[in-house]
């Protein structure tokens, strides 16, 4: 005879799933502190951008279009990178702006700024 086991049903207010739900939260507010920040940080009146045309007009123009090259690069590529390449790329967007919304984060932290 044989026995039967019984089988855990799985609730949706489970711990694991809050945590997962938090983890992921946080995530995403790592990614768009880092991306925020760093729009910030390249217009700013003391910004990236304000930097390379202190220094010279034709420097930070020509840093603008090698900027606008990139983009275009990457946006007409498109169509030759396949869409497993696509999603690496996506999950290095993830990671980079995550990182660097956690070194923000540290660094409004330690200014005291929240």
């Amino acid at each position: 005879m044989a026995t039967h086991q019984p089988v855990r049903v799985r609730h949706p207010g489970d711990l694991r799933d809050f945590a997962d739900s938090l983890v992921g939260l946080v995530i995403a507010g790592l990614v768009m502190l880092g991306f925020g920040g760093t729009i910030y940080k390249l217009i700013a009146p003391g910004g990236w951008f304000a930097q390379l045309f202190d220094r010279s007009i034709a420097g930070g123009l020509a840093a603008m279009l090698a900027l606008i090259m990139i983009g275009a690069s990457a946006w007409l590529l498109r169509v030759l990178v396949s869409v497993t390449q696509r999603n690496r790329c996506s999950e290095l967007f993830v990671y980079v702006f995550g990182g660097v919304g956690l070194v923000y984060a540290v660094q409004m932290l330690m200014k005291g700024g929240v």
